[in-house]
């Protein structure tokens, strides 16, 4: 049966409050360098932030931008949002002022949480800004703060239909838009794949590559940890794989929360073989598709499940995942129980197993809208259905496999081609550390590809990769050209910024997308 959640729905009261009232209120909730937290400490410490969010001005259903490094303190703010009728706005702590201006404007926030190592641009930022009445600071004015507002509060009674929690979607290009969530989608979420795919337990630990601003975070390293009772770790740092692996020895986790460019970067550490991550039961991966390679040799050096799967902002969250003990390598898994996933054409007519098409999606996760947003809004939520930009094909074992994003797509000659087939043979490629694919102008074929290339080797030539893909590929799908560069640029989350790899080679000039 279907999750339906009840009318009155606050997901403080779902993911923390509850866990008091069960008799886990002694149970760890939160692993730091500040030590241990249980669920009765983050209650108050959120009961805490309620009362100093409300006292600060802030109303039912106004934002909160929430720019902190992963700790407590995030912890409360956010679930002190959600207790005081707010709605949670996550983002860098570490953004750029203009970029933080725009979010201001944007999302309207009235109080913004920030840390002291980067309050002084949101500070900035605030003064110019319309809507923004007080910016708390982590490590000036915020501690006192809390210490001196009551450890008890109400949670606001939320519909389960009210917005709870803004995130943000279409980051690689332009400016990011927002995606409206509402209570019911965190918990439908939470119902149909952290408990019935990875099966989250009280006697999990979790540990996550992604801070928690990103919403696959904030899923498997706070809310499933919590809403069965178990631990998450956090630290402030940005992910290496020297900092994971210290990280894993410190906290001993059982899940880990992972990206394909992580994955890849761990498996390649000089002391990767030498690593104990005996305490893991699983891996998870997403952000980008995770080719069978990198699987293999992941499972090969660390013996640890490792579970690709595809999930947006826009249905919050995983809903194609693979499953524990029946990992299919190459594929995104099978469809998340509670979701319904659909291959179609253009004219929105269903494909054939086998055959690639658009991604569909429905189930109880499905967000409002974009803010501001109307006509994107039209064209990617219909109905009961949120239409991605992501090809798809669903082999006839009913695994699906990502083809690509729409966006990326290079069309030479009149050939559709998918960056993301070239750039899975090119990672197989012993001499090849990262690589990505893009299609350059052609004046005789209108694009044609090149790929961008990290070498692990430095002997690695353009001829011997471009022979390479024309042992395995279509000739009109092989690289005309190499450039080999020191990095490739990707976001936070780990996705390959494709536009900022083809604007020198366009020149500014419109690059067609059908």
């Amino acid at each position: 049966m279907p999750y339906e959640p009840p009318e009155r729905l606050n997901i403080a009261d779902y993911f923390l409050d509850a866990r008091v009232r069960e008799g886990r209120g002694d149970r760890p909730a939160l692993l730091s360098d500040e030590g241990t937290l249980s669920y009765g400490d983050v209650r108050v410490l959120a009961n805490r932030f309620a009362g100093v969010l409300v006292g600060s001005g802030l109303e039912p259903e106004q934002r909160v931008l929430i720019a902190l490094p992963d700790g407590p303190a995030y912890v409360g703010a956010l679930f002190g949002t959600l207790k005081a009728g707010g709605v949670v706005v996550m983002v860098n702590p570490g953004l750029p002022a203009a970029e933080i201006q725009y979010f201001l404007e944007y999302t309207r926030a009235r109080i913004v949480v920030a840390h002291r190592e980067s309050a002084a641009a949101f500070r900035v930022a605030a003064a110019a800004s319309r809507f923004v009445k007080r910016v708390l600071v982590s490590g000036e004015d915020l501690e006192a703060a809390l210490a001196a507002a009551a450890p008890e509060w109400e949670t606001f009674p939320a519909h389960r239909d009210d917005p709870a929690v803004w995130l943000f979607s279409g980051g690689t290009t332009g400016r990011p838009k927002a995606v409206v969530q509402t209570h019911r989608a965190f918990a439908n979420t939470t119902d149909c794949y952290a408990r019935q795919v990875i099966g989250y337990t009280e006697r999990d630990i979790t540990l996550s590559v992604p801070k928690l601003y990103f919403g696959y975070a904030t899923g498997s390293n706070l809310l499933f940890p919590f809403a069965a009772g178990g631990t998450a770790a956090l630290f402030p740092e940005a992910a290496t794989p020297e900092t994971l692996f210290r990280r894993i020895a410190q906290f001993r986790p059982t899940v880990l929360v992972n990206v394909p460019t992580m994955i890849n970067r761990m498996v390649s550490h000089p002391d990767a073989a030498r690593q104990d991550l005996s305490s893991l039961r699983v891996c998870t991966s997403a952000g980008e598709a995770l080719p069978a390679e990198l699987y293999h040799r992941w499972k090969d050096t660390f013996g640890v499940e490792l579970l690709d799967g595809l999930g947006t902002a826009e249905m919050w969250h995983i809903f194609i995942s693979n499953r524990p003990g029946a990992v299919r390598p190459g594929t995104l898994g099978t469809v998340v129980p509670g979701f319904e996933v659909r291959v179609k054409d253009d004219a929105g007519q269903d494909v054939a197993p086998g055959e690639t098409g658009w991604l569909w999606v429905r189930g109880g996760s499905r967000a409002i809208a974009y803010w501001q947003q109307m006509e994107k809004t039209e064209k990617g939520f219909r109905g009961e259905w949120y239409v991605s930009g992501d090809l798809i094909r669903r082999d006839a074992d009913g695994f699906i496999h990502l083809v690509d994003r729409k966006s990326n797509m290079i069309i030479s000659g009149g050939e559709n081609i998918y960056p993301a087939e070239v750039e899975n043979v090119l990672m197989r490629h012993a001499r090849v550390a990262d690589a990505a694919v893009i299609g350059v102008p052609s004046e005789r074929w209108g694009e044609t590809v090149k790929a961008i290339v990290v070498r692990r080797d430095a002997a690695a030539s353009e001829d011997e990769l471009i022979a390479f893909c024309r042992d395995q590929l279509a000739r009109y799908k092989c690289p005309t050209s190499v450039d080999f560069v020191d990095a490739i640029p990707r976001n936070p989350s780990g996705k390959i910024l494709k536009t900022v790899l083809r604007e020198p080679y366009w020149q500014g000039r419109d690059r067609r997308v059908s």
